[in-house]
């Protein structure tokens, strides 16, 4: 069969990459067309768009891009008619992708999403457009299936992806070579995961680099996105002795005794792999006070919001001051209390993800009802 995918950012590569994976144990003649990274090119699939090129934040980002997304509105419609799959799956990228699933589903294409947006936490109006649009649904977050039955819409639970690419990502090096690989000197290592997208790290990594004075005796190390250049980082780092990792995000936090991490995706990959964290977020003023008339969630980090309570500490817009930052992230480095409710806290976090396998029961579901007369 034919798949078109559509991600549009790092997150969604990693989890669309390793569902094609398992399609193609199910599919051994599925030709596969997409946008997204260098994950899903690697797992066979033509790539169309690289989710570098289409990763706009906030309201006002998106609107002074607005004629360049458009733009790429109308040559999805038409790579999407002219490759007329078996299958459009769509991964989370909610502005870009219920656009697509109407424009498929007139077209008489079936759509399958994979990772649904955020609808519980705003907007919720729009689960009448994917009621519409949306052959079938499956989430990844435990919570999403009671939402979504609220609107007599059932959805698709077969647990969290991350915890296979993590647990097959265990093969990590010790310490001593860890950072003889990465010519970093013997010291304990803070991982920063600033995000994937330019936007986000020019905004986020200043401030999380600004405390590094603050904690003699420790190296500050980056996992660097491998969609950015590394002269972008240089430039943000220059005159500093701060080093950047490629492609080691996971060894990276295997080595590490506490990071500071935007909000997203790297939050849930932090707390699998067990490292204490302070969940750091600061975007435009305005498209951030817009967002909080939107918004309905007492969280912004996805380990609190599906404990449904308070795990790792939040320094949100204006909380996230150098001081603040620099006495909460104190805080999870000392051995105590706030570190150990942490790390008790990420063994219920992973209770409530479900077991390993979910790429491949996902794969196999989608296969069973594109097959099903």
């Amino acid at each position: 069969m034919r798949y078109y995918l559509i991600a549009g950012e790092a997150s969604g590569d990693l989890h669309a990459s390793n569902l094609m994976r398992e399609i193609k144990k199910l599919d051994t003649e599925a030709v596969f067309r997409g946008w997204g990274g260098d994950l899903i090119e690697k797992q066979g699939a033509v790539l169309v768009r690289h989710y570098r090129d289409l990763a706009f934040m906030g309201f006002m980002e998106v609107v002074s891009h607005l004629p360049t997304i458009l733009k790429n509105f109308r040559f999805c419609e038409k790579d999407l008619s002219a490759f007329h799959p078996d299958v459009l799956i769509l991964v989370d990228y909610p502005g870009f992708n219920l656009r697509m699933a109407k424009f498929a589903k007139t077209h008489g294409i079936r759509v399958f999403y994979y990772i649904s947006p955020q609808l519980w936490a705003w907007n919720s109006s729009r689960v009448k457009t994917i009621k519409k649009w949306v052959d079938k649904m499956f989430v990844i977050l435990p919570f999403e299936q009671a939402f979504y039955s609220r609107y007599h819409y059932a959805v698709e639970f077969q647990g969290h992806p991350l915890l296979d690419v993590i647990n097959e990502d265990m093969k990590a090096p010790d310490h001593k070579e860890f950072l003889a690989i990465n010519d970093l000197p013997d010291l304990p290592v803070i991982a920063l995961l600033p995000g994937s997208r330019k936007m986000e790290i020019e905004k986020m990594l200043n401030m999380m680099i600004s405390v590094r004075t603050s904690f003699q005796g420790f190296q500050f190390v980056i996992a660097g996105a491998p969609s950015i250049p590394p002269d972008f980082y240089a430039r943000i780092l220059k005159g500093t002795d701060i080093k950047v990792v490629t492609n080691q995000t996971y060894h990276l936090l295997g080595q590490a005794e506490a990071a500071l991490v935007t909000s997203g995706t790297a939050t849930l990959e932090t707390a699998l792999m067990g490292v204490p964290q302070v969940v750091c977020y600061r975007g435009n003023i305005l498209s951030y006070i817009i967002a909080r008339q939107l918004v309905h969630i007492k969280y912004i980090s996805l380990v609190n919001l599906i404990c449904d309570r308070k795990i790792v500490p939040e320094l949100i817009q204006q909380e996230l001051t150098h001081e603040n930052l620099v006495n909460t992230l104190r805080s999870i480095l000392e051995p105590g209390p706030v570190r150990g409710a942490i790390i008790d806290g990420y063994l219920e976090l992973k209770k409530l993800l479900g077991g390993r396998g979910a790429s491949a029961r996902v794969a196999r579901l989608m296969i069973q009802y594109l097959t099903k007369k």
